[in-house]
């Protein structure tokens, strides 16, 4: 049976993240269904004909070998549109210009979105209306708070996605098989086994032309406040009792309730760099500073480091250490979670007692296990041994994941309101002490591991 046309929205269409992660994700979903019948009207600031529009259209599609009836049909429709967003009245003839249900996806940097949000209350509109806004979602507490009253205003809270993109990785969806499909794993996800975890997503890329927008967020503000945030949630939350969007985003907000600062101390548990000139895989990296675009009085970091802690039963003690940088040495996204070592060895076992480790890795998925076992040669000593396994190729965009919900009216893989909220209001002591400099801004290389003092993450 054919599907109900739909129409998708795209406000900022003539913008970077439209070509490049967007479009790519839609055409994914579309050759995966291509049942789906989707009207796309790009809506922007750059005086585009239909004519070239198409042409970003295409190009982004063919990126991921986009084909199929559902490629055909919004091929033929679909349509660009040069306006202000944030007029009232070119906003109701976008609306007028939809098929069916429509879906408005905010491809705008923060300031403007909100704009937009207040701009659509004198605006008439069908019920059900879908928005979908990009991170960050405010920029402090009461900016977050604000923005969630003023989209209250247009639509119910499950019509609200804010997206962020990482819990459309397929990672997220292996924490969730790894620890409650695998009786092995669960009994001991709690302070009583683990010592510790690492959440590391390191860059090799530096800033890559985005000064416009990275150099008034930074390194905390772009990954640690939103994505590994996020990413942490999932992984300590409490066995929801169904995967849907009420239970999943309940778990995941009573993680983020009882998160704090490691004893409650910004100074000790937060580390903020900045990248200098370097070299990483024979490519040279100017200093930070000297990028295009970028104010060196802001003091924005690169490379940031925040310890906390979950203060519930399971969690209590354990110090969970998020970090994020761009311009190192190594590739790293995983996540670390290092166990308590043995309690005892037997009398006459020797070598080095290494405690185990699993590690959950990101794009592309996989993880290892990390244990000590007697090894080929003398049967009394212990070696290291990596067990290991591939979760799947990763070929599908999460953006494709993040879309599929926002058209469907599934809200599960976006930021709920009062989890928005909350990631402000965990990491404002690190924002304010920031401010303050009352944590210095040190330096490392490009092509390092970041800054020497430091203790190693993972």
């Amino acid at each position: 049976m054919t599907q109900k046309v739909q129409t998708l929205l795209i406000f900022g269409a003539s913008g970077d993240l439209t070509a490049r992660l967007l479009l790519p994700g839609l055409a994914q979903l579309l050759t995966a269904q291509p049942e789906r019948r989707l009207r796309l009207i790009g809506a922007g600031g750059v005086e585009w004909t239909d004519d070239e529009w198409r042409k970003v259209v295409t190009t982004s599609f063919a990126e991921v070998n986009a084909s199929g009836a559902a490629i055909d049909a919004l091929m033929a429709s679909t349509t660009y549109v040069y306006a202000d967003v944030t007029d009232p009245a070119e906003l109701q003839k976008l609306i007028d210009l939809a098929d069916g249900t429509p879906a408005i996806y905010f491809a705008l940097p923060p300031a403007v979105a909100a704009k937009v949000v207040v701009s659509l209350q004198k605006v008439t509109f069908p019920a059900g209306l879908t928005l979908a806004l990009e991170k960050p979602f405010g920029m402090d507490v009461p900016s977050a708070m604000a923005l969630n009253g003023e989209l209250a205003k247009l639509v119910p809270e499950n019509q609200i996605h804010r997206v962020d993109h990482f819990l459309g990785r397929s990672t997220i969806f292996n924490i969730l098989g790894l620890r409650f499909a695998n009786r092995i794993f669960e009994p001991v996800w709690n302070s009583e086994h683990i010592a510790k975890i690492d959440v590391v997503y390191d860059e090799q890329l530096g800033l890559e032309g985005r000064a416009g927008y990275y150099d008034t967020a930074g390194a905390l503000v772009d990954m640690i406040q939103s994505h590994l945030l996020q990413v942490m949630a999932v992984l300590a939350m409490e066995p929801p009792s169904t995967l849907g969007q009420d239970d999943l985003r309940d778990a995941k907000e009573i993680v983020l309730r009882a998160t704090r600062l490691w004893n409650d101390d910004p100074k000790q548990s937060s580390h903020r760099a900045r990248y200098t000139s370097g070299t990483i895989d024979g490519r040279t990296l100017p200093s930070y500073v000297d990028e295009k675009g970028v104010d060196p009085a802001r003091e924005t970091e690169t490379l940031a480091e925040v310890t906390l802690e979950i203060s519930t039963w399971r969690w209590k003690g354990v110090p969970i250490t998020l970090r994020s940088g761009k311009a190192l040495g190594e590739r790293r996204r995983e996540i670390v979670i290092t166990f308590k070592p043995a309690n005892q060895l037997p009398v006459g076992l020797t070598g080095e007692s290494s405690p185990t480790v699993l590690r959950l890795y990101v794009a592309p998925d996989a993880m290892s296990l990390e244990i000590d076992i007697n090894g080929p040669g003398d049967p009394y000593e212990l070696e290291r041994a990596s067990l290991e396994a591939t979760f799947g190729d990763g070929q599908l965009l999460a953006y494709r994941e993040v879309l599929a919900g926002i058209l469907d009216g599934d809200p599960t893989l976006s930021v709920r309101g009062d989890s928005a909220v909350e990631g402000w209001r965990i990491l404002a002591p690190v924002i304010a002490a920031w401010k303050a400099d009352e944590v210095p801004l040190e330096d490392y290389a490009a092509g390092s591991e970041g800054p020497d003092a430091w203790d190693q993450v993972g």
